[in-house]
């Protein structure tokens, strides 16, 4: 075993159990926890979206406002010993409880992308904070909004999600010991066209008539 090696092991292990434990959700499928998954965990993969554009804007056919797929990511840098990905897109305005929007597991090692509106062979959704296994779409409104996703590479093709309880719970204690690295890419969307002042994110918004 390289030297530290063991260190970083029982730190990821300190951090999953202390997350395990102060996890809760509430009514609203809402993580009550302010601690980001496997924050131990090196931040050094790159997360890329070709869909998004150079003012960092999700288009708003990956909202509400529009047909809601799920947009494209791309991803590099992972460990040499990474079994597999997990993707997970939540509400980075939401620094106590954050919203999660979508959750795929089980991404083969190889891959390096999810195109948009499909999944790799071989993974699968988890359900997210509506209770549901499938991308919601983000649907601000009165403003634009910040979204993130993150790429886990883990040190192991995850099983079944436990049936029973709160399966976000399950899903998020799961991932937390395996991940190796991670990366992160922070999207912004926009309301309802019409609805706000234009700004360098939402160029298209038109202003609010007075009144």
């Amino acid at each position: 075993m390289a030297c530290g090696a063991g260190h970083h092991t029982r730190n990821r292990a300190a951090a999953a159990m202390l997350l395990a434990g102060s996890l809760l959700l509430s009514g609203c499928g809402l993580l009550s926890g302010p601690a980001p998954l496997s924050a131990d965990a090196p931040l050094i993969m790159q997360v890329s979206s070709p869909a998004v554009t150079n003012t960092g804007t999700l288009p708003t056919r990956f909202t509400c406002h529009g047909a809601g797929d799920s947009p494209p990511v791309y991803w590099s840098g992972a460990p040499r010993h990474t079994r597999s990905f997990a993707l997970v897109m939540d509400d980075s305005n939401a620094p106590i409880a954050p919203f999660v929007y979508w959750i795929v597991l089980n991404i083969a090692p190889a891959t390096t992308d999810i195109q948009n509106g499909t999944l790799p062979p071989q993974a699968r959704m988890a359900d997210n904070s509506t209770g549901h296994a499938r991308y919601d779409p983000p649907c601000p409104v009165g403003a634009q909004h910040n979204y993130r996703i993150t790429v886990y590479a883990l040190n192991a093709k995850l099983g079944p999600t436990p049936q029973g309880g709160p399966q976000l719970l399950a899903t998020w204690t799961e991932i937390a010991p395996h991940v190796l690295a991670r990366g992160t890419i922070t999207v912004t969307a926009c309301p309802a066209p019409g609805t706000i002042k234009p700004t360098k994110a939402c160029p298209q918004a038109k202003s609010v008539p007075a009144g």
